[in-house]
């Protein structure tokens, strides 16, 4: 599944990208079970005339949700889901399988967007009725876009009756971490996955605020996390890079890069979860 780093990636694509391109039409692919996909519209006709015509002004990014906002007024939703692909190609450049949507521009190519689960969602709004939409108000805590110092970060932790596993993991707290990036923060921090957040000391928050941007900044860096099982691809089709720096996730039984330590990997609220348990307190 994409994570904030790996929407993140593909925000700063489309902001390089498609930024003052102007939408010549767009194909809802028939025989694709696209409508699944584009289930807020009831026909493809009425999905499509809300974006034709329309320039990109700017792409922003709420929480896991990419929002192309364009000078008639709309705005296009959209969130990868757990299979979701965006891709940037030539007109006349092939189609990725599963392909359900396809944005063609006026002039600079087209946008192809494919989902095989088909759990993505995707739908346009007046600029004036984006408030309104519940989805892009339920995250506290976003931090690439709004960073905190780790005394702002402090306060809020402060009471949470939750391990840091389960807070990480809790997007109405921190959107976007995922099993991947939550392992990864949690080496970097030093600190257990079961650790009650309300028994942590100021250094081990002033840790774990450090690990969570420094692990989110250079996985962003690396254009996001590629593994067999999260086939991930920024714009131009190319596979993130992230992997190469995984400290922990999925590594159980080789040696900590800290401490030398063997990996291991334990069963968690019915998930796993990697750590060493030598240098992780």
């Amino acid at each position: 599944m994409p994570e904030l780093p790996e929407v993140e990636v593909l925000r700063r694509d489309l902001e390089k990208e498609i930024v003052g391109r102007r939408i010549k039409e767009v194909e809802v692919r028939a025989g694709t079970n696209a409508m699944k996909v584009i289930k807020r519209h009831g026909r493809r006709k009425e999905f499509q005339d809300l974006l034709a015509g329309g320039k990109v002004d700017r792409v922003d990014r709420v929480g896991k949700w990419l929002l192309f906002h364009l000078d008639k007024g709309q705005v296009l939703l959209m969130r990868l889901g757990d299979s979701g692909t965006l891709v940037k190609t030539s007109t006349s450049g092939e189609l990725p399988p599963h392909t359900h949507l396809v944005i063609r521009f006026t002039i600079g190519g087209q946008l192809s967007f494919s989902d095989p689960q088909r759990l993505a969602e995707v739908f346009a709004v007046s600029e004036d009725r984006l408030k309104e939409e519940e989805a892009l108000s339920s995250f506290l805590l976003d931090p690439l876009d709004h960073p905190l110092t780790w005394n702002e970060f402090s306060v809020i932790l402060q009471g949470k009756d939750a391990n840091l596993r389960e807070l990480l993991l809790d997007e109405s707290f921190l959107c976007g971490f995922g099993d991947l990036y939550t392992d990864e923060i949690l080496w970097a921090a030093g600190l257990r996955y079961d650790r009650a957040c309300k028994k942590l000391t100021s250094q081990d928050v002033r840790r774990l605020w450090r690990a969570v941007m420094e692990t989110l900044q250079d996985a962003v860096s690396a254009h996001g996390t590629t593994l067999s099982d999260r086939p991930f691809k920024d714009l131009s089709g190319n596979p993130g890079q992230y992997q190469i720096e995984l400290k922990v996730f999925e590594r159980e039984g080789e040696p900590c890069r800290r401490c030398r330590s063997q990996i291991v990997k334990e069963s968690f609220n019915g998930g796993y979860t990697y750590l060493c348990a030598q240098c992780q307190s």
